[in-house]
């Protein structure tokens, strides 16, 4: 395929720029419909004028339409950009970087979308469009017993979730690991819930507080409630999770001013599972809770951690160090390429 492009490049260097930057507009006009030129022009970083000359080309090919509302995909340019995808990915590297990036990270596969989810949300979107996709075409049929994490990210990928994924297989979701101080909407139980939802699983609840007292919680092991959770995540099969910012994680679950200082101090940047790490990957300091740890991970067959965004690559590289090898990381263009050329350092 490389190849391909070579010859292409060569004799027409001006036709892979152009699809190019008419594939991106399209990726744009997907995630932001209905939108107006002006707004997508900041998106999109350019201006309105060589945007007026692509929309309207694109608009006589009958691939938009726009109305007072705004610009919109038909359903033949909704065709073109899916044919386009896998293509355009080679042309912008991005089949190669998911090599490197795996290969540098130690893990054995990497998704990359195209985007930066820090410039738009919607690249979340395609993020959980992809671990949707992955899980229907890894997991095996039967009972599957799926252990998530909670955040904005995974709270955003369970909307991709479908039925689909639920043909031939009995879902089962667990909270991965009791509260953890984060909005109801956004915490592991409710992620959960969502994406049970949205496959016609069905889902259990923890409710474990956070930051009590090793004596507060010891009885709390022994409710048959709980018992019957812990055992569903002790037994997952797959594991979801996300990867965040160490100061953002601690500032958002409100935790004490002295550990938020601590932090600081000792240069945490990553936060998974609980534990906080610095850029070296080592440990700086871990919130005492029920259910799943990292060591955990390497006996569960499906692990697969989503996080994108320029800003989480420095937390992604760090936690990367402790993960298992089977990890499966959705990741955007933004990330990766500050990964691979070294902008996390």
């Amino acid at each position: 395929m490389q190849s391909d492009f070579a010859w292409i490049e060569a004799i027409a260097p001006d036709m892979l720029a152009v699809a190019t930057k008419r594939y991106q507009i399209l990726q744009y006009v997907g995630w932001m419909e209905p939108v107006g030129r002006r707004a997508l022009a900041d998106q999109m970083h350019t201006t309105e004028r060589m945007l007026r000359t692509e929309v309207d080309f694109m608009r006589r090919q009958g691939l938009l339409e726009s109305s007072r509302s705004g610009m919109v995909l038909t359903a033949k340019g909704r065709d073109v950009f899916a044919s386009m995808d896998d293509f355009m990915n080679q042309v912008l590297g991005i089949r190669s970087d998911e090599k490197a990036l795996a290969k540098r990270l130690g893990i054995e596969h990497c998704l990359i979308v195209s985007g930066d989810a820090d410039q738009s949300s919607r690249v979340l979107d395609d993020m959980g469009k992809n671990l949707a996709r992955m899980m229907q075409l890894l997991l095996p049929t039967g009972r599957q017993t799926i252990a998530v994490m909670g955040g904005t990210t995974l709270a955003r990928a369970a909307r991709q979730f479908s039925f689909q994924l639920s043909t031939g297989r009995d879902l089962v979701f667990v909270p991965a690991r009791g509260g953890v101080g984060e909005t109801v909407d956004i915490q592991a139980n409710s992620v959960a819930a969502a994406m049970a939802q949205s496959t016609g699983g069905t889902y259990k609840v923890l409710y474990i507080p956070e930051n009590v007292s090793e004596e507060t919680y010891q009885p709390l092991l022994k409710e048959p409630s709980v018992k019957e959770v812990l055992e569903l995540i002790d037994n997952s099969s797959v594991v979801i999770h996300s990867v965040g910012e160490a100061l953002v994680m601690a500032r958002r679950r409100n935790m004490p001013t002295d550990i938020q200082k601590m932090l600081r101090e000792h240069h945490a940047v990553a936060e998974t599972f609980g534990t906080f790490f610095d850029a070296d990957g080592q440990v700086v300091y871990k919130i005492p809770k029920i259910g799943l740890r990292i060591r955990d991970l390497d006996n569960i067959p499906f692990v697969f951690a989503i996080a994108g965004g320029r800003s989480k690559a420095k937390a992604i590289e760090a936690y990367m160090q402790h993960a298992p090898k089977q990890t499966w990381l959705i990741t955007d263009a933004g990330a990766a390429n500050s990964i691979l050329t070294g902008g996390t350092r």
